[in-house]
């Protein structure tokens, strides 16, 4: 198995790598594969997040692929796509466990969400829900681009994690697919943490047309921690547990001739809480979590509702190259739990200023993006990509329950042309690779009104725009077989989260243009490396360094909510890698590890100086595993290690203590299927989630425990 990040060789097709760059390649293989394939023979992996579909032996980018296999264990262990993500990419965060990605990075900085590269992200409104809007039954793998880059355009500031749902198999004689049976369970058998999974999905390979058409729908009993306390639920941001989601996906190709393919895809997700449990304040001061007891929630229960679709036609033969068109659309919205709090009160409407509202997050995008690929005989071959790409994004968010706007309607538009080189030489021993992206990109808000809580403020609309030219550029070498050399550098860009500025305006006179900065946040990625591959070990070290001028951090205010500030910002930090195939017959070992340190400048003096907090950086991370296959039976097991950090300049009282978490897995086939048991956190390991010890120290409503031993058995059918 090969979780981690690996290079092998690039082929003579030179790689397209845009924004990226040349850096560390990943592949990966089925789990438990008995031996590395012989060089050159690589399982070939596709890589679409890269806008060119090239096998990952032919590319040289910054890239982990992981398989089908792999992101159906993890999803089992841990419940979502998102897990699986933490638990094989070292330089990735803890989750939070809830249905908030908030906090959650990829080397220290938000990665852009993709679902058969279609962004589901809200960056005018960042709701952080973006991680929640696919069925992990529908992901057949998922690529992770690291570092900061503009491959896919706007909030890839930390890297890139593009979901690829399944197709049918080709050239099938009839309809195949799958089917899935799960029921899991709290380690202790509590009656209200049990929660079950069913979904099937099936496909066909009709020749000139092929289908697939599927659905999902699970249920989650409450969570419980390693004290067999029930865990606190977080009314405001909205819970995983005690919650049910319900899916369902369609994917249909045509080709109307061997040079064409169009290809339509529409993936309909929802997660809503059940609301059966209320909070019960912990105590930091002693170290009890917060905790749940049966009751109402107030107003109505969170929940995610997120719709993609799109539309691509690939075209050969044009002008001595490929042209690959994409149409794409996304609608979203997420409700977030209420309060009485201050800034939603309104004697207008509740003289008592006792009124209750929820905030409700909307976001549409369409948007598409036009390729052109070709080869020119020069040298070994050089390979040449010219795009453009638009998009149009509207965001708002209301208060539900009283019908007013919080944040106004805002539309980000942009037009971005994009240009790529990639150089082969020395048989592929040399690969050369420059870009550049020009965003040109334009924010519109409309007059509008904020709540009464500032003022309120009427405020005049405008028109903000920028325009950024974005590069990349690499190199990568290897002297001799197994052995390579590679730099990169390239940039990332993303918004400041305009929405929580525009709807805290409390100085009277103020329009758009003069206020809001939407100057982006440009990230300049720079990583250098080494990677071996000996055959039955393979070994890479990277070390990246990410600065931003004007960075765009979350700072807990006095009046305990977050706003944007923007401070200069440097992360510097490494990934190890090591794989070896044991001598032991099925049976392989891995390790990585991921160290970060970040630092801010909150004076204003152009030094940094103080370190990151929790809610923007990742602890050091260890992860060790074992993977056996023999005949029908495959297990695993694996060893997460956060370590403790300590956050200078900061609060001591928000100091992490670190955790480690150990999960087993079991597969065995069984007729036509196969019957597999997994237990995340073995040991019942009781801790506070790092997002929870790393803010709000006085906080006791919003200290979590983290998931305590949970069982989950479940069958699955291919045929």
């Amino acid at each position: 198995m090969y979780p981690y990040p690996h290079r092998a060789r690039p082929s003579a097709i030179p790689a397209i790598g845009l924004g990226a760059a040349l850096s560390v390649l990943a592949t990966a293989s089925a789990l438990g594969q008995a031996a590395p394939p012989p060089r050159g023979e690589e399982e070939v992996v596709v890589v679409t997040a890269t806008r060119i579909p090239l096998p990952a032996s032919a590319m040289a980018a910054t890239v982990q692929v992981i398989t089908p296999e792999e992101t159906r264990v993890q999803a089992q262990i841990g419940g979502s796509a998102v897990d699986a993500v933490a638990a094989l990419v070292p330089s990735f965060s803890p989750t939070r466990q809830k249905l908030t990605g908030a906090g959650e990075s990829l080397r220290g900085r938000s990665p852009l969400f993709l679902i058969d590269a279609v962004p589901q992200s809200t960056p005018l409104r960042d709701g952080s829900r973006d991680g929640f809007t696919v069925d992990p039954f529908f992901v057949d793998r998922v690529e992770v681009i690291f570092g900061s880059n503009a491959i896919q355009g706007i909030g890839a500031s930390g890297g890139v994690i593009n979901y690829v749902t399944v197709r049918p198999a080709a050239d099938s004689a009839g309809w195949t697919g799958a089917a899935l049976a799960q029921l899991s369970t709290a380690g202790d058998l509590q009656g209200d943490g049990t929660g079950w999974k069913l979904a099937a999905r099936t496909g066909r390979d009709f020749g000139a047309v092929d289908l697939m058409l599927g659905g999902a729908v699970e249920t989650r009993g409450a969570f419980y921690d390693g004290r067999g306390l029930r865990l606190g639920v977080d009314g405001t941001q909205g819970e995983l547990q005690d919650s049910r989601s319900w899916s369902l996906f369609a994917k249909a190709g045509f080709e109307p001739a061997a040079s064409q393919r169009i290809e339509l895809m529409v993936n309909y997700f929802e997660l809503a809480g059940d609301g059966d449990y209320v909070v019960v304040a912990g105590n930091r001061a002693t170290g009890l979590p917060t905790s749940a007891v049966r009751g109402t929630q107030t107003g109505e229960v969170p929940f995610n509702t997120a719709l993609t679709a799109s539309l691509s036609w690939r075209i050969e033969d044009v002008f001595g190259g490929s042209v690959t068109a994409k149409l794409f659309g996304t609608r979203f919205e997420s409700l977030f739990g209420g309060g009485v709090f201050a800034d939603f009160q309104d004697p207008r409407i509740d003289p008592t200023r006792t009124l209750f509202d929820q905030s409700s997050n909307h976001s549409q995008k369409a948007g598409f993006r036009v390729d052109w690929t070709g080869s020119f005989d020069i040298g070994d071959g050089l390979q040449v990509l010219v795009g453009l790409d638009g998009l149009r994004d509207t965001t708002y968010q209301e208060l539900a329950r009283t019908g007013r706007l919080w944040v106004p309607e805002a539309t980000y538009q942009s037009l971005a042309p994009v240009v790529q080189l990639n150089q082969s030489l020395l048989d592929g021993r040399l690969n050369l690779s420059a870009g550049a992206r020009y965003e040109d990109a334009t924010l519109k808000v409309g007059d509008y009104d904020t709540l009464w809580f500032y003022g309120p403020q009427r405020v005049a609309g405008g028109e903000p725009a920028f325009g950024e030219l974005l590069s990349n550029a690499g190199i990568s070498f290897e002297p001799v077989d197994g052995f390579v050399l590679y730099a990169s550098t390239a940039q990332g860009f993303t918004l400041a989260d305009v929405g929580r500025i525009l709807r805290a305006v409390s100085v009277p006179g103020q329009d758009v243009d003069r206020f809001l900065d939407v100057t982006p946040v440009i990230s300049d990625n720079l990583e250098l490396g080494v990677e071996l591959d000996a055959g039955a070990v393979r070994a890479g070290l990277a070390w990246f360094r990410s600065t931003s001028d004007r960075g765009a951090l979350l700072v807990l205010t006095a009046g305990d909510f977050y706003e944007v500030q923007r401070q200069r910002t440097e992360i510097e930090g490494f990934d190890l890698t090591l794989r070896w195939q044991t001598p032991v017959d099925g049976l392989v070992l891995s390790l990585a590890a991921s160290s970060l340190l970040g630092k801010t400048d909150n004076t204003g003096d152009g030094r940094v100086e103080t370190d990151l907090t929790g809610p923007n950086i990742a602890p050091d991370r260890t992860l060790l595993a074992a993977d056996w296959r023999r005949g029908p039976v495959s297990a695993r097991i694996q060893l997460q290690d956060y370590e403790a950090r300590r956050f200078t300049g900061g609060d001591p009282r928000n100091d992490f203590e670190g955790y480690s978490l150990v999960d087993a897995y079991v597969r065995i086939e069984a007729g036509p299927g196969a019957v597999s048991l997994s237990v995340s956190n073995l040991t019942d390991e009781s801790y506070i989630s790092y997002n929870s010890d790393t803010e709000r120290p006085t906080d006791n409503l919003r200290f979590f425990a983290g998931r305590g031993r949970t069982i989950a058995l479940a069958y699955d059918v291919r045929f």
